[in-house]
């Protein structure tokens, strides 16, 4: 079987948006393994990002929902990265999702903690503030000083995006590159030999 683990790419880190659009795996074909696979791995997506609670538990319509911004998101990236329009859908979806979850932080006090402020939502609201947080940092990385940095990976093979960390990357990864350079090598080759 083959390897389908993904090195991260760089921005994914910070960007919240830029994690969710390449949790597919990224590789044609939807080869790469699927991060947001059941609730379960959602959920633990979630977690791992301190998007949720740990105690929180994804249903399968939530799942759905955020698979839904995935794709959302990658059509706005894509438009991005090639000029293109996007989809009136996919800028839609993200305003619904900026909007999804009220942004007042409500006071709290505890003899403990003393006074600290956190948002007031039910459980069943869980993802909107997920989502809505997503949402935020796509508008942000669309929008702001990163943005020009936005690409998508120019690997025949992936559907990646990074940030640039040098003018001239091209590829998400090591990996992609090298796998595109080995392609041209043996092109190059092939073609000598058949001349």
């Amino acid at each position: 079987m083959a390897d389908t683990s993904r090195p991260p790419v760089p921005g994914a880190q910070e960007h919240s948006a830029l994690a969710l659009v390449n949790s597919d795996g990224g590789l044609v074909g939807g080869r790469g393994g699927d991060e947001l696979s059941t609730p379960e791995a959602a959920t633990a997506w979630l977690v791992a990002r301190d998007l949720i609670a740990p105690e929180a538990g994804l249903q399968e319509h939530c799942q759905g929902r955020l698979r839904s911004l995935r794709g959302d998101l990658r059509d706005l990236f894509t438009a991005h990265a090639t000029g293109d329009v996007p989809a009136s859908a996919a800028v839609d979806a993200l305003n619904r999702a900026l909007a999804s979850a009220p942004g007042a932080l409500l006071l709290r006090f505890d003899p403990a903690t003393r006074f600290t402020r956190s948002p007031e939502h039910p459980m069943t609201q869980v993802v909107e503030h997920a989502m809505a947080a997503i949402a935020e940092d796509a508008a942000t990385l669309l929008t702001g000083d990163d943005a020009p940095l936005l690409a998508a990976c120019e690997a025949d093979s992936c559907q990646r995006f990074f940030l640039r960390t040098h003018a001239r990357r091209q590829w998400c990864s090591t990996r992609c590159g090298d796998r595109v350079r080995a392609a041209r090598a043996y092109a190059r080759k092939r073609a000598t030999r058949t001349s």
